[in-house]
C-alpha cells in the first residue's frame, strides 16, 4: 500500500499510460478497420473480444520482456530500438489502412484484430516494460487502464493528435527519456554509473529525449523535402 501511495509509483503509472496511448493509435485504427464490414450489432462484440484477448496477450508478452531486460546488454539493445521507435513517431508514414482485411464473420474479425495487434505491439511491449522498471503491479495496472482507453477512444485520440501534434512530440521525447534510462540501468553499466558517473542518471535520459526530437524533426523535414521534389517531378506539364 505504501508503494502505491509513493510519487514514483504514480509517475511510472502516468508514463506507462502516456506511452501506451501514444504508441497504440495505429492499433486502434487497425481494430476499427478489421471490424468495419461486420453488422453494427457485431462490431462492438468484435472490438470487445478482440481487444480483450489482445490485452491479455500484451500483458503476458510485456511480463516476459520485463524479465528479459534483466539480462546483460539487452537493455542497451532495447534502448536503441526504443530510440528508433520514438524517432519514427515524428516521421510521417504512408497510410496503410487499405491493406487491413475486413471480414463479415465475427470470429474471423476477432482473429484479424488479435493478430494485427500482436504484430504491431513490439514497440508498446518494449516501451512499457522499460517504463515499469520491473514493477509487475505497475505494469498490469498501466496496461489495464491504457489499452481500453486507446481502443474505445481511438477516434478522439486520433483527432487530438492531428489537432495538437505536440502531443506526439511529447510522447516521442518521453520514449527517448526511457531509452536513456535503459542505457544507464543495464546490468553491465548500472554499477559503474553509480560509482563513477552518477550524473548520467539524469543526463542520459535528458540527452535521449532531446536527440529523439532533434533526429525525428530532421528526418521529417528531409522526408517532406523529398516528397516535394517527387511531387514536383510528377506534375503533368500544362497544356
Amino acid at each position: 500500500m505504501t508503494e502505491i501511495m509513493s510519487p514514483e509509483f504514480w509517475t511510472g503509472l502516468i508514463t506507462i499510460i502516456w506511452v501506451n496511448v501514444i504508441l497504440s493509435g495505429d492499433n486502434a485504427v487497425v481494430i476499427a478497420l478489421a471490424a468495419r464490414s461486420l453488422p453494427r450489432a457485431q462490431q462492438k462484440k468484435a472490438v470487445f473480444w478482440g481487444a480483450g484477448a489482445a490485452v491479455i496477450l500484451r500483458i503476458i508478452l510485456t511480463l516476459v520482456a520485463v524479465e528479459l531486460l534483466k539480462f546483460p546488454y539487452l537493455k542497451f539493445v532495447g534502448g536503441a530500438l526504443l530510440f528508433w521507435i520514438a524517432v519514427k513517431l515524428l516521421v510521417p508514414e504512408d497510410e496503410g489502412g487499405d491493406n487491413i482485411e475486413s471480414s463479415s464473420n465475427l470470429m474471423t474479425a476477432i482473429k484479424t484484430i488479435l493478430i494485427a495487434d500482436l504484430v504491431m505491439s513490439l514497440d508498446n511491449v518494449i516501451a512499457v516494460a522499460a517504463a515499469a522498471k520491473g514493477n509487475d503491479v505497475l505494469l498490469v495496472l498501466g496496461l489495464a487502464i491504457s489499452i481500453p482507453l486507446v481502443i474505445f477512444g481511438a477516434t478522439i485520440l486520433m483527432k487530438l493528435m492531428e489537432r495538437w501534434p505536440v502531443i506526439i512530440t511529447i510522447g516521442a521525447a518521453i520514449l527517448g527519456w526511457v531509452a536513456g534510462v535503459m542505457a544507464v540501468t543495464d546490468p553491465v553499466a548500472i554499477h559503474w554509473v553509480e560509482e563513477n558517473a552518477k550524473y548520467l542518471d539524469w543526463v542520459a535520459p535528458a540527452a535521449g529525449a532531446v536527440l529523439v526530437v532533434a533526429v525525428g524533426k530532421w528526418l521529417a523535414a528531409r522526408a517532406a523535402k523529398d516528397q516535394g521534389v517527387i511531387d514536383l517531378a510528377g506534375e503533368k506539364p500544362k497544356a
